[in-house]
């Protein structure tokens, strides 16, 4: 059987120990004090690595002792003159990385085995070598075997840790977008992998709340650099992290969604917490100035993510630079409508819009905010006049040029509120 890539250098070590007499002998003493030299080592590596003393997983050490059993059975095979199945190392890196055990830990532990090794391979070469054998080479051959042997380890494992954690990252990657697909999109309970997946997750707890925060940079061009739209996306992250609120964010359709969940209710004998959208809106205010973001109302399951999805895209219509977080709560009935129409405005307006949006824009907006500033006076032409600086007959001019326009009476309830809907409407158009 082939020796595996890479040992070649401890094959020439091996070598050096077989002409002094020592290789075999040494093998053949430590595989006969195998167990107290697999304690020694494990005792040396937690007794200098504290990551083993502080991890709580119970694992870690039966594991390590095991792993050190496997590295010494391995080191007397090659000292033998036996094929070395180096297996066991990648077998022990993969655990390690499912484990999120620190790599850096990992390769402190090699440190530790390699000079222990040394010292132990050293010990029994020096026992088992003939009478004619020169002590330094024998040294020497011993050092360098221990050396090779856990760096190539180390070297394997390595490489397979960072390769495996890449590998769970994915997974947990397409994990992560499969399960925001279900939030976001809807589920049919009779799903169950759908319901599996919710439940892994912890999405199916009862007395739990939700809300979807939507959002996108005040540029929204530059959303459609990936880039950029990931420094948003983790940006919200960080600032949605404080336990106890749990978040998942992606990027769907050139905008982050974040689901925001969080607990309701202690138990069924307590009172409700606060609105879990009221303790989210102060964390997205950090954000930073360049993102507008659309908040939704609490949504009691998962089942009205969807629902909470809509309705902080459409709080998100409705965000600018003055508002940059906007909360579905705070969008009044009348945005509701203008949002609702204003996609089918054009096809079915009356002929009168038109004649009115072409006459204030040669106004300059002039005759829009005359109207405006009647209905915020409680459509008052005195009040109106002093909010605009202007003399009332002025006011009562450009009523007149837009009854003229119109066909319509703008200082009547009726005709006003009709002017403000359709101007509302034709600007969320133009810059919506």
């Amino acid at each position: 059987m082939a020796s595996p890539p890479g040992t070649e250098p401890i094959d020439r070590a091996v070598s050096r120990l077989r002409t002094q007499g020592a290789a075999a002998g040494a093998a053949s003493r430590i595989r006969g004090d195998a167990d107290r030299a697999t304690r020694a080592l494990c005792e040396g590596v937690v007794r200098e690595v504290a990551a083993f003393r502080d991890s709580a997983n119970p694992d870690i050490l039966p594991e390590l002792q095991a792993h050190i059993g496997e590295l010494l059975a391995v080191a007397c095979r090659l000292l033998a003159g036996e094929p070395g199945d180096l297996s066991f190392a990648e077998r022990h890196a993969e655990r390690r990385a499912e484990q999120k055990f620190p790599l850096d830990a990992v390769l402190q532990a090699y440190r530790t085995v390699h000079r222990l090794l040394a010292n132990l391979v050293r010990d029994a070469a020096l026992a088992a070598a003939d009478e004619h054998a020169q002590v330094p080479r024998v040294v020497a051959a011993a050092a360098e075997f221990a050396g090779e042997y856990t760096g190539l380890v180390g070297t394997l494992v390595t490489s397979t840790y960072v390769q495996q954690t890449r590998l769970l990252a994915e997974t947990e990657g397409d994990r992560r977008t499969e399960l925001l697909n279900i939030l976001l999109y809807g589920y049919d309970e009779s799903d169950r992998h759908a319901a599996d997946l919710l439940r892994r997750a912890g999405y199916l707890r009862q007395r739990q709340s939700y809300c979807v925060a939507v959002a996108r940079s005040v540029d929204p061009g530059e959303m459609q650099n990936p880039a950029r739209a990931q420094r948003m996306a983790d940006a919200i992250t960080k600032e949605l992290t404080a336990p106890p609120l749990r978040t998942i964010v992606g990027i769907r359709d050139n905008l982050v969604y974040a689901v925001v969940s969080g607990t309701r209710r202690i138990s069924g004998w307590t009172a409700p917490q606060s609105l879990l959208a009221d303790r989210v809106h102060p964390c997205l205010r950090r954000v930073g100035p360049a993102a507008l973001i659309g908040l939704s109302n609490d949504a009691p399951s998962t089942a009205h993510i969807p629902r909470a999805a809509a309705e902080a895209r459409l709080a998100l219509d409705h965000a600018d630079v003055a508002t940059r977080v906007m909360p579905y709560a705070a969008i009044s009935l009348r945005q509701m409508l203008v949002a609702r129409v204003r996609n089918e405005l054009q096809s079915t307006a009356p002929p009168w819009v038109d004649a009115f949006l072409s006459l204030d824009r040669r106004a300059r907006g002039t005759l829009s905010g005359t109207l405006r500033s009647y209905a915020d006076c409680d459509m008052n032409v005195l009040k109106a006049a002093q909010a605009l600086a202007v003399h009332p007959n002025t006011v009562y001019a450009r009523m007149r040029r837009i009854g003229e326009a119109t066909g319509m009476n703008p200082l009547g309830f009726h005709a006003l509120s009709d002017l403000l809907l359709a101007i509302d409407c034709r600007q969320r158009q133009t810059h919506g």
